[in-house]
């Protein structure tokens, strides 16, 4: 392409600040060095993590940054070494980065990479510890090793997947993140069985593909529970059978669940980040092989209780980051099994907009009748 080697000036919707809108500026992006690759970005969708870093409650959230990390695009250029995406390529980039090298992806027992998580988490690139976004001189920080909220990006190699062309990009970006972390919940990290009874705290996207995992799994009884009572008949289509609203009940929520289900559900799944749902995820579980499956994130400085006993007697209590995929391995499998219908992915998606949308796509995620919002990053 014209622009390889070249720095590229296009629109990106930085966060200067935290809890501050967030701006439609002009956006230096440089070009690739060593392991690198630069994106377009064709569609991007939010995730209540960039909400949740934007908020100012991240530790290790910085300002100004460019957020977005659930998005595909086409490879622009690719820098020196690199060779499993050429430009041309459509691709997810991963925040869940996967190098086939490191001690933890050749252990065969995480999804978890630590090669470039020394620059990611702090905002920069891996090879020259600096960012490749600048406005008018001053540079601006990388999320996540993903940054999408830009027509352009730059990523590292590890952190990318090469995905079938047929692929709608308009549907599959949510292939980054939220949709997979559910579904990886139940089919890695718990491994859910058929004629499981499970209980799934939270009724977001996250919380329907767990809902949807464990139908395809073949559980019995999947019940959901959520505060938002018109969010029920939503969760039906993705294989909730029951819903419980905590504000109906007297009783703590996990006596209700067990009361419900003859002393237990065999797996539960919090998909919400907060630490008191945690500790009722987990004693809503059946003694002596209850699993309970941390999946959402809380905010920092949050500790999470119970008491040893639930433990000793069985229960047991785990935690997932992106449900256990490998990202440059399993994400384009993931792709395939939407072209085959075997997934739901387009039923996550209740409102499109564009980039220059963005603030009102973050007030639509936090109204509660929002899934996913997908925003077109050009024109």
């Amino acid at each position: 392409m014209a622009t390889q080697g070249q720095v590229i000036t296009c629109k990106a919707a930085v966060a200067w600040e935290a809890n501050k809108p967030l701006l439609i500026e002009e956006v230096q992006v440089a070009p690739p060095q060593a392991g690198e690759v630069r994106v377009k970005i064709l569609f991007t969708a939010l995730c209540h993590t960039d909400a949740y870093t934007w908020s100012g409650k991240d530790p290790e959230g910085l300002f100004p940054c460019i957020l977005g990390h659930e998005a595909a695009g086409i490879v622009e250029s690719v820098g020196e070494g690199v060779t499993e995406v050429q430009p041309g390529d459509h691709v997810i980039p991963c925040y869940q980065a996967e190098c086939r090298e490191c001690k933890f992806c050749k252990s065969g027992k995480t999804n978890l990479c630590g090669k470039v998580r020394a620059a990611t988490g702090v905002g920069v690139m891996m090879n020259d510890r600096k960012s490749r976004f600048s406005v008018k001189g001053a540079s601006i920080y990388h999320f996540m090793g993903t940054s999408t909220f830009s027509e352009y990006t730059v990523v590292h190699d590890v952190s990318v997947a090469k995905i079938d062309p047929k692929a709608p990009l308009e549907k599959v970006c949510l292939l980054g993140c939220g949709v997979p972390t559910g579904l990886g919940a139940v089919w890695n990290t718990a491994k859910v069985e058929a004629g499981s009874i499970v209980a799934v705290f939270g009724l977001g996207t996250v919380g329907l593909a767990v809902a949807e995992g464990a139908k395809t799994a073949g559980a019995s009884r999947i019940i959901g529970i959520d505060i938002d009572s018109k969010k029920f008949e939503i969760a039906k289509n993705f294989g909730v059978t029951e819903f419980v609203n905590p504000k109906d009940h007297d009783k703590p929520i996990q006596q209700v669940i067990v009361d419900l289900t003859d002393g237990g559900v065999d797996y539960s799944f919090e998909c919400i980040g907060n630490v008191s749902i945690m500790r009722a995820a987990l004693e809503c579980c059946h003694k002596g092989w209850g699993t309970s499956v941390i999946v959402g994130v809380a905010a920092s400085g949050q500790e999470i209780s119970t008491r040893p006993f639930q433990l000793v007697t069985g229960r047991v209590w785990k935690g997932t980051a992106f449900g256990g995929f490998k990202s440059r391995s399993q994400v384009p499998w993931l792709v395939e099994k939407y072209m085959k219908k075997e997934i739901k992915v387009d039923e996550y998606i209740t409102h499109n907009l564009t980039l220059a949308e963005i603030n009102e796509a973050f007030d639509l995620m936090h109204e509660g009748g929002c899934l996913r919002c997908v925003l077109k990053v050009h024109g």
